[in-house]
């Protein structure tokens, strides 16, 4: 009986984690979005527990736009090549305590009030990882450990 009930929620938690859906995603949430990305195509949304993400095309970009449970629009996130970044960005990282570091992922992300920052994954090995968040002018805002 215990190894049946170990294989029934072992079954359980994949498929809700194969699924990525644990919530419907509200009314409030996709009108904001819809308001928000009138042209958008190829929506997929998924659920972030702290509220929703939408990953879709606007043209030929293709963009993740972020929104809290209570349907506020907190950021929307473009990947963007190392060449893309600012000057002043590219410089501010490779005169950073970084500068020898791999750089992974790097993304553009509007915030509220038109503010725009930039995230820069660096690593050095499988275990050191960081992200870098820079303002447009190259200012580091933060850098935080990631996986």
């Amino acid at each position: 009986m215990k190894p049946l009930l170990t294989l029934l929620l072992s079954l359980s938690l994949f498929s809700i984690a194969s699924n990525g859906q644990i919530r419907k995603i509200p009314a409030s949430v996709t009108e904001a979005f819809s308001t928000q990305y009138p042209k958008a195509k190829s929506i997929e949304w998924s659920d972030k527990l702290t509220g929703y993400a939408a990953s879709f095309n606007d043209g030929d970009t293709k963009l993740v736009a972020h929104y809290k449970n209570d349907a506020s629009w907190e950021k929307t996130e473009e990947k963007i090549e190392f060449d893309s970044l600012p000057e002043d960005v590219k410089t501010a990282k490779d005169k950073s305590k970084y500068s020898e570091w791999d750089t992974g992922i790097i993304e553009k992300i509007q915030l509220p009030s038109d503010k725009l920052e930039y995230r820069v994954q660096v690593e050095k090995s499988d275990f050191q990882k960081k992200n870098l968040y820079f303002t447009p002018e190259g200012k580091l805002l933060k850098d935080k450990i990631t996986l």
